[in-house]
């Protein structure tokens, strides 16, 4: 493992390019999702809409243990300029799109860049900072999604009246190449390499089958059983495959091993099923909002921003009182908030006022704060240093994943519940750009679509509701003796690794 050099580095230059390159990626998400239903309504293709997000996530979520293990072998820097890269342009292709289909292609190489910058960049954060310190850093970090959040939707809204929606994209272009001559100046590392293989097969197949597996609950959300069953089976082909190839492979991409202990396993499912949640919530809110609601996008994306106002507060909680309260009761206190927040928008109706959801977003935001950071923590510790970055990785990768099916799973739900008993669609993607865009059609065709829009979503949220509750469930088996076994850890001070 390549041990960054204190002496050389200068530790602050370093976290605001850290800073930097996450921005991109946080601005990234609540511009998007909150100008997506406009993008949508002009490309067409509606019932592609969840797979702008998905795309983004599959790809994301196959390259983040990839690059952390590539971060192990060959240092933090190199992997880092290279997730930089690839995010930028994916980012400038992207607002060159034509078609959803072309949108969707083009986020996919933005979420190949993003596997590699989230998780190298709290990896380098763990290289430079003690755990004392290290809980203070993260809770800067968690900030940069809190002012995403809140400049997002507004310079959205502005670059959608203003200019062309591709702007929405290209602003990550002078962020990114900012981020790269910060790290290139004030990030340096020991030039070590160690000799590893690269398990390739394993990437390919995760790959495939979580593909197929989303690809099987896409069909089955528009009443294509047929299909949906055969993308299924390919799924489960390929999941047999995979688990026998991280079973022989010399260097697993994913390490049973490490995935074996209950601890380890209980945070990452836990984090699995809250990245389900916070992705249906980014995904649908802003429709529900803009359509059900009838509010403005800039409503709908200050919504929205409630749970990223939410996220930094927890994590600042959470650096300043663990080592006092203890990492198992700041888990499952942070697994706790999500239902409480997911049960706002059951709740939700078309006289509802967008305080409800805002307040809703906000105490799921909290709950991430806690539970994210005090997992991370508990995780980079319990492992080697050697094996930190892939650790981190595993974290961020579980997250993702919970993204990535949370995005096909709910977008299966809202499109079952928009289709007919025959498998048509209530209403065309002319009718919803028509409203989105203020052109209003007969009062009894508008109100028709809000109804089944917000009957359709009002069953994406229960099943969120559902998803949530998971979270606290695993939260609850999470072995107290494993989050305490380490007592420096516990105390707040640097642990001897």
């Amino acid at each position: 493992m390549t041990s960054t050099t204190h002496r050389t580095t200068s530790r602050p230059l370093v976290i605001a390019s850290i800073m930097a390159s996450m921005a991109m990626v946080a601005i990234e998400a609540t511009i998007v999702s909150t100008v997506m239903p406009q993008i949508a309504s002009e490309l067409g293709g509606l019932h592609l809409y969840s797979w702008v997000f998905a795309s983004f996530l599959l790809a994301q979520t196959a390259m983040t243990v990839v690059f952390g293990k590539l971060s192990d072998l060959y240092g933090r820097k190199p992997i880092m300029f290279v997730g930089i890269a690839v995010f930028v342009i994916g980012s400038v292709l992207a607002g060159f799109s034509w078609s959803m289909p072309a949108m969707i292609c083009f986020r996919l190489i933005q979420g190949i860049g993003a596997g590699a910058i989230q998780p190298v960049a709290l990896t380098i954060v763990g290289d430079l900072y003690p755990v004392r310190e290290r809980g203070k850093v993260q809770g800067w970090l968690a900030s940069v999604w809190a002012v995403s959040a809140v400049v997002g939707p507004m310079i959205g809204a502005l670059i959608v009246q203003k200019l062309s929606w591709a702007w929405i994209f290209w602003v990550n272009v002078p962020i990114g190449l900012a981020a790269a001559a910060g790290f290139w100046f004030f990030l340096h590392e020991a030039p070590t390499v160690r000799r590893s293989s690269i398990d390739i097969v394993g990437a390919v197949l995760f790959t495939v089958g979580i593909a197929a597996l989303m690809i099987a609950l896409t069909e089955f959300g528009v009443g294509n059983s047929g299909v949906a069953l055969a993308w299924a089976g390919l799924f489960v082909v390929t999941l047999v495959l995979f688990i026998a190839q991280e079973r022989r492979a010399a260097d697993p991409m994913v390490s049973l091993r490490l995935w074996g202990g209950r601890m380890i396993a209980t945070v990452n499912g836990a984090a699995m099923l809250a990245g389900m949640v916070l992705i249906g919530i980014t995904t649908f809110l802003p429709m529900y909002v803009q359509v059900v609601l009838e509010r403005s996008s800039v409503t709908a994306g200050l919504a929205l921003t409630m749970v990223m106002l939410g996220w930094p507060i927890g994590a600042t909680l959470t650096s300043r009182t663990f080592h006092r309260i203890g990492l198992w009761r700041m888990v499952v206190t942070g697994a706790a908030l999500i239902p409480v927040g997911a049960s706002t928008f059951v709740l939700l109706g078309a006289g509802s006022s967008p305080v409800l959801p805002a307040v809703g977003s906000f105490i799921i935001g909290l709950g991430m704060g806690v539970m994210s950071l005090s997992s991370l923590i508990l995780i980079q510790e319990g492992v080697d240093l050697a094996q930190r970055g892939v650790a981190t990785a595993s974290n961020v990768f579980s997250r993702n994943l919970g993204s990535a099916l949370g995005a096909a799973f709910f977008g299966a739900v809202f499109n079952f519940g928009l289709t007919h008993g025959d498998g048509r669609p209530m209403f065309s993607d002319e009718q919803l750009r028509m409203l989105l865009q203020g052109m209003h059609g007969s009062v009894a065709g508008d109100s028709a679509i809000r109804l089944a829009l917000g009957g359709s979503l009002h069953l994406t949220f229960v099943m969120m509701l559902v998803v949530s509750l998971g979270v606290i469930a695993l939260a609850l088996l999470l072995p107290r003796e494993g989050l305490v076994e380490n007592r420096a850890v516990a105390a707040g001070e640097a642990s001897p690794k």
